[in-house]
């Protein structure tokens, strides 16, 4: 009876590390150093927290700023060639206006590609 409790508490205790462990890597920060649309929300420059919610590679990506949502939008979680040496935004400013297309993280191999773009240019890109 004893090692069939230990094991419950075991599995319990790995659970709790796992969802811990996956809720740490669903989140980032980032600054930025002018005013950016995001999906056509307007954000103005500064610091932000970025938290994704979601599971397989659509996820729903909010901007925080302390506890104030300033934005929110779909997201595909993306591979990257190598990991980005910073935390960054590629800005596309084709349309005229700064519009965030990516958002990569450093030392990281994955980042979140915001609407519809699967490839930005690294040309594009500001780092924090």
């Amino acid at each position: 009876m004893r090692l069939s409790n230990l094991a419950k508490c075991v599995v319990l205790g790995l659970a709790v590390l796992m969802a811990a462990a996956a809720f740490a890597s669903n989140k980032g920060s980032l600054r930025f150093e002018e005013a950016v649309e995001v999906n056509g929300q307007q954000i103005p420059a500064g610091e932000y927290q970025l938290r994704w919610e979601g599971s397989g590679p659509n996820v729903e990506l909010s901007f925080m700023q302390g506890k104030r949502e300033v934005a929110k939008t779909s997201a595909k979680v993306i591979e990257l060639g190598q990991a980005s040496d910073y935390d960054s935004a590629v800005i596309d400013h084709s349309s005229g206006k700064a519009a965030v297309s990516e958002i990569r993280f450093a030392g990281k191999r994955n980042a979140l590609a915001i609407g519809g773009a699967e490839r930005a240019s690294m040309s594009n890109s500001s780092s924090k």
